[in-house]
């Protein structure tokens, strides 16, 4: 009787899981329903920065030399982003290229970050006059173009990768600067952070322990958002020519050389900039979704 009765039991469980196993499939194909973008998205940056970390598993053949006979050669399985006029494979170059370019998108970010984070840490806490003086250089750096002030530096600073990513970083300091300055204030007369002030805690411990792990969040959001913006801005000094010297490739300097067939070589400039343009549409959507996250 009782063998009975538990088979039974496990007969009406049997659809009760199946039921379960719908539900949680059905909630599963509506969320990537919802979320598309946002995985496209993921996808786009993961590719990009696998060709970043290790771009011979891309593409396993030579970035600087090509074969002179087949210069010039449209997209095409042999060759997905075409040739140049050397004949080197574009899609090779472009995936070799993206460790320069996004190491020194990074490192702009880097910088950014952490020069920001601090600037606008020590104005919302310590206020008054060392407030006054931070801002007022933060709305002189927000007052100027990002990419004007970037050309500016780096042409102080002289050609190079590492030059462009100090000079990019530099110019986004005031956007940190100025949403960790807000975060502080609206943080600082938390209840929590009051209590630790009345039991004796030291002002730093408080920053360090209390104040920065809730003021950081937003600024992490913004950095993700920054991250195409700079993506955008080392490319544009690359095509420039302030980057690194040729034949080393770099995003920026492939759509520079392309731009002189560019009525007889169309991919030289399209494909690298759609590229760059995907990786830059990626990290917003991102960084908006972080955003808003954050805000739930």
């Amino acid at each position: 009787m009782v063998d009975l009765l538990v088979r039974r039991g496990s007969v009406a469980e049997r659809p009760a899981a199946a039921d379960d196993s719908a539900v949680r499939a059905t909630e599963i194909a509506r969320w990537v329903r919802s979320h598309l973008g946002l995985l496209v998205a993921g996808v786009v940056l993961a590719v990009a920065i696998g060709w970043a970390v290790a771009p011979s598993v891309f593409a396993s053949g030579d970035p600087l030399t090509g074969v002179p006979a087949e210069k010039f050669q449209a997209p095409s399985a042999a060759h997905w982003f075409g040739t140049d006029n050397l004949g080197r494979d574009l899609y090779t170059r472009m995936v070799h290229g993206a460790g320069l370019s996004l190491t020194a998108t990074l490192t702009a970010v880097g910088i950014a970050l952490v020069v920001g984070s601090l600037l606008g840490l020590l104005s919302g806490a310590a206020g008054g006059i060392v407030d006054t003086a931070i801002m007022r250089v933060v709305d002189v750096l927000l007052s100027i173009p990002a990419l004007l002030l970037s050309l500016a530096l780096v042409t102080a600073l002289g050609f190079g990768t590492r030059n462009v990513a100090l000079a990019v970083g530099i110019s986004l300091i005031a956007n940190f600067a100025r949403v960790m300055r807000s975060e502080v204030l609206r943080v600082r007369h938390a209840p929590y952070v009051e209590a630790a002030h009345a039991s004796g805690v030291r002002w730093y411990t408080v920053l360090a322990r209390h104040v920065l792990p809730n003021s950081f969040q937003p600024v992490l959001a913004l950095a993700a958002v920054e991250f195409g913006m700079a993506v955008l801005a080392v490319s544009s000094l690359s095509f420039l020519g302030y980057g690194t010297k040729p034949p080393t490739p770099e995003w920026g300097s492939l759509i520079s050389e392309g731009r002189n067939f560019l009525a007889s070589a169309w991919w030289l400039t399209t494909l690298p900039g759609l590229v760059i343009v995907a990786v830059v549409l990626s990290a917003q959507r991102l960084g908006r979704f972080a955003g808003k996250a954050e805000n739930r």
